[in-house]
C-alpha cells in the first residue's frame, strides 16, 4: 500500500496572527514539503489546481518540476488537474516534461473539478460541465497511447489531424488517475476505461464509500480490465504530531476556517467543535492525532475499501510551516512503518 501526501497550497489568513503569506512564499514551502516526503520514505506527493487567491498553486505540473530536481523516487501527481477547463495537448506536454525531469515518476490525477472558477476563467460554459471531461478525457488517453500521430475530432476543441505531441514521457503509458467526490457515473466511466480511481473521502464515514469502489472494480472487470490493475487510492483531511493534543492544537482552529469559509460559499452547516471531533471518531473521515491514531484510520479505509493507496491530505488551512514539515516527517518516518508492518510490506 503506497501512502503519500496531498496538498492545495492554501494561503489563507493564519488564524492565530491573521497574517497572510505571499503565494510565492507559500510555493517554495510546498517544495520543501515534497523534497522532504522523499527523504523519509512517503511514495507520492500530489498537488491541486486552483484558481482563487486562497490557493497558490494554479499550475501543480510547474511546482512539480521545481521538486523533481530535488527530489529521487517520490512519485509526483497534480490532484487534481482541472481536466474539463484544460487543454489535453497542454496538460500531456506538461507531465510527460515533468516526467523527463523526474526520471518517470510523474501522473495526472484528472477530476472535473469541485471548484469552478476555472470555467470562466479560460472560457467555457458551467452547463457542459460532464461533457468536457468526458471529451477531453478522451483526447489525453489518445494522446498517451499513440507516440506518433493523434487524430481526433470532438465537439468543444479543435480537431487534431494527424499531428505528433511531444515530448513523449518516460513512462509509456504516462499514468492518468481519474478523482471523484463520489459520483457513482464518474467511478463507473474510470473502471470502464481501466484507470486507478481516486476517491476523495472529505466527509460521512469510510465504509460509506465501499460500494463506490466495488461499483469501480465491478465496471473495470464488466470492461475486460485485469482486476489487478484496478487500483484504488483515497484521499482525506487529516494532520498527525507527537501527540493527539498537540495534532488538536494546530490543526483544529485553521481546518475550522477553511471549513466555514467554504461553507458559507456552498450553503454548508457551521462546522464546529462538536462537528471536528465527530468527524476525528475512529469511524469519521479526519484523520487527525498521534502516529498510532492516524495508522489505525489508514488501515479502516484499507479494510473497508481495499485501498492501494492513501494520500493524507495536509494543511487544510494555514498552519505554522515547521508544525507541516513534523507532520510530513512523522507520516513518513512513523505512520507508514506501522501501516506496512501491519500488511506485511
Amino acid at each position: 500500500m503506497e501512502i503519500g501526501i496531498s496538498a492545495f497550497a492554501e494561503t489563507t489568513p493564519d488564524p492565530a496572527t491573521g497574517t497572510t503569506i505571499s503565494h510565492a512564499e507559500r510555493l517554495r514551502e510546498v517544495v520543501e514539503e515534497i523534497e522532504l516526503a522523499d527523504q523519509v520514505g512517503l511514495d507520492v506527493y500530489a498537488l491541486g489546481e486552483h484558481h482563487r487567491p486562497d490557493y497558490a498553486a494554479s499550475a501543480p505540473a510547474v511546482v512539480l518540476a521545481a521538486a523533481a530536481t530535488r527530489t529521487s523516487r517520490i512519485r509526483l501527481s497534480s490532484a487534481v488537474t482541472v481536466l474539463s477547463s484544460d487543454d489535453p495537448v497542454r496538460v500531456f506536454q506538461q507531465f510527460a516534461t515533468l516526467d523527463g525531469l523526474s526520471g518517470g515518476r510523474a501522473e495526472v490525477m484528472a477530476g472535473r473539478g469541485s471548484f469552478i472558477e476555472s470555467f470562466p476563467l479560460f472560457g467555457y460554459d458551467l452547463g457542459d460541465y460532464d461533457e468536457l471531461f468526458a471529451e477531453k478525457l478522451e483526447l489525453l488517453l489518445a494522446i498517451r497511447a499513440d507516440p506518433e500521430r493523434v487524430e481526433w475530432r470532438g465537439g468543444h476543441r479543435p480537431a487534431i489531424p494527424g499531428l505528433g505531441v511531444y515530448p513523449r514521457p518516460v513512462q509509456q503509458p504516462l499514468p492518468v488517475w481519474v478523482a471523484v467526490g463520489g459520483n457513482p457515473q464518474s467511478v463507473v466511466r474510470a473502471g470502464t476505461l481501466g484507470l486507478p480511481l481516486a476517491l476523495a473521502i472529505i466527509g460521512g464515514m469510510p465504509e460509506q464509500f465501499a460500494p463506490l469502489a466495488e461499483l469501480y472494480r465491478e465496471a473495470g472487470r464488466r470492461a475486460g480490465h485485469d482486476p489487478a490493475t484496478l487500483r484504488v487510492a483515497t484521499h482525506s483531511h487529516g494532520f498527525v504530531a507527537a501527540t493527539t493534543q498537540r495534532a488538536e492544537e494546530v490543526h483544529f482552529r485553521p481546518y475550522q476556517a477553511v471549513m466555514n469559509g467554504l461553507g458559507r460559499e456552498r450553503g454548508w452547516n457551521h462546522f464546529s467543535r462538536t462537528s471536528y471531533e465527530a468527524a476525528r471518531s475512529r469511524r469519521g473521515a479526519l484523520l487527525v492525532g498521534s502516529p498510532q491514531e492516524v495508522a489505525e484510520k489508514i488501515l479502516f479505509q484499507h479494510e473497508q475499501l481495499g485501498v492501494d493507496r492513501f494520500m493524507l491530505h495536509l494543511s487544510a488551512g494555514t498552519m505554522p510551516h515547521a508544525d507541516v514539515m513534523k507532520a510530513v516527517e512523522l507520516l513518513g518516518t512513523e505512520v507508514a512503518p506501522l501501516v506496512r508492518e501491519e500488511l506485511g510490506g
